[in-house]
């Protein structure tokens, strides 16, 4: 069948190939996904103004916090299906595909709820400059009018991962992708809409991919084929999919917090501060999304070989993601830092906007393949079955100790340096610790199998 094309099974083969075959469409469809931010960033900055860049750039760890525990939600359907997969459950993964898509229409209605009651609010909690705080919240709020299209596309995509398919989700994100530029440009220099027209132009472009996927699932004959009659929560699939994906999304949640309260630290500088920083994490989240769909790969191809028990050759993909992990961090930090300025440029033109990226390029951008490590032990641990441990490591190696040096080290010295500094120190402990918690639980699962 012609959908089989685009499976593969995680189980036999040439392990590093496979490897590659699969991350590198993830690679581009995740850089395409960031692409919508990014050109929603570069248009506002260019053509309305750095308070606009400063609205678009104050929203995005609240985004992150109000979606991560959602999203997280997604990690446990794609460990399910492909547990389902590697086993060859047909009906498994038949149950576990409705629940996840009904729990992702589900879970996008709630966000969207939220998103749209709530954003001024907490924008205001969050201490954004009142210069920016309505254009903000205006931006928020037609975000969030599309979250269960945005979670419909997540939960499908993850669907297609956890059966070996990165390729159509990446076809349709170029037309998505594609779409938002055009869409961008048009409405902010034509029709002269600000803040609301890039905002627009996403929801519209993430329309667009998510149609684009509902349809294939739709039309398969592949056992994860979509039956809208079939939609519900089946009480012990949900099961499955939250024990996975609820620690994952608590995890997401605390991330942003800490990343919340670095965002307000960071307000107090102003908006050209802001604009700055916006800026160098846009650069840095295209460094990020390259390593961490290495670190996805991770976690579908250790998920579908425990399916298989096939415990040698969970060990021989960790090795080999973490080494594709460290050069790709190493090759592609430095290129963003070496060539800060170009890049920056393209965001603003401020000479002090891009000063301020440049400063936190230079502490974060280079040593970011250790986040990338931290990444890939942390999808192995939950390919595993194991969510709850990642959790509580993070929480306290990451978050716990992102929060302590805010309240202590930064309250002493408060400079934007001191800040950035607590990014690489807080995942190399994380990175060690799960790293040392991966090789007693690989033992363990082991171990366990051969009792059995």
């Amino acid at each position: 069948m012609k959908a089989r094309t685009y499976e593969m099974d995680m189980t036999s083969g040439s392990l590093l190939n496979k490897i590659i075959i699969f991350s590198v469409p993830l690679i581009l469809s995740n850089v395409l996904q960031l692409l919508f931010n990014a050109a929603d960033m570069i248009v506002v900055g260019r053509f309305v103004g750095h308070q606009a860049l400063a609205a678009v750039g104050a929203t995005s760890a609240l985004i992150n916090l109000l979606l991560n525990l959602f999203i997280g939600f997604s990690v446990g359907v794609n460990v399910t299906v492909a547990r389902f997969y590697g086993s060859n459950d047909s009906r498994g993964i038949s149950d576990s595909v409705h629940t996840s898509v009904a729990l992702a229409l589900i879970s996008g209605a709630v966000l969207m709820l939220i998103g749209i009651f709530t954003s001024k609010p907490l924008l205001i909690i969050t201490g954004a400059p009142d210069e920016v705080l309505e254009q903000a919240a205006l931006y928020m709020k037609i975000y969030f009018a599309g979250m269960p299209i945005t979670m419909f596309y997540n939960f499908g995509a993850a669907i297609l991962r956890s059966v070996g398919d990165t390729k159509r989700p990446l076809y349709y994100l170029v037309a998505a992708g594609v779409t938002n530029v055009i869409l961008n440009v048009i409405f902010v220099t034509q029709l002269h809409m600000g803040v609301e027209g890039v905002a627009l132009a996403t929801v519209i472009s993430q329309i667009l991919s998510a149609a684009l996927l509902l349809k294939v699932l739709i039309k398969t004959e592949a056992n994860y084929k979509l039956s809208l009659k079939k939609l519900k929560l089946q009480k012990n699939m949900l099961k499955k999919i939250l024990k996975i994906g609820i620690p994952s999304g608590i995890q997401g949640v605390t991330f942003s917090l800490s990343n919340v309260l670095i965002q307000s630290s960071i307000n107090i500088f102003g908006a050209v501060a802001i604009a700055g920083n916006t800026a160098g994490a846009s650069i840095e989240g295209f460094i990020y999304v390259a390593m961490n769909s290495v670190s996805q790969a991770a976690l579908s191809f250790v998920s579908q070989n425990f399916g298989a028990h096939d415990f040698d050759r969970i060990k021989r993909t960790v090795r080999q993601c973490s080494a594709i992990v460290a050069v790709l961090g190493i090759v592609t930090g430095f290129s963003a830092r070496i060539f800060g300025y170009q890049l920056l440029g393209i965001y603003s033109g401020d000479a002090d906007v891009v000063q301020y990226g440049i400063d936190r390029m230079t502490i974060i951008a280079l040593p970011y393949f250790i986040c990338g490590l931290m990444d890939v032990f942390t999808g192995s641990l939950r390919g595993l079955g194991y969510s709850f441990i990642p959790m509580i490591i993070s929480i306290l190696g990451a978050c716990g100790f992102r929060i302590l040096w805010i309240f202590t080290i930064f309250s002493w010295h408060k400079t934007l340096t001191t800040l950035y500094i607590s990014y690489p120190v807080s995942w190399l402990i994380t990175m060690l610790c799960e790293m040392i918690c991966f090789g007693i639980m690989l033992k363990k699962e082991k171990k366990k199998a051969l009792g059995a």
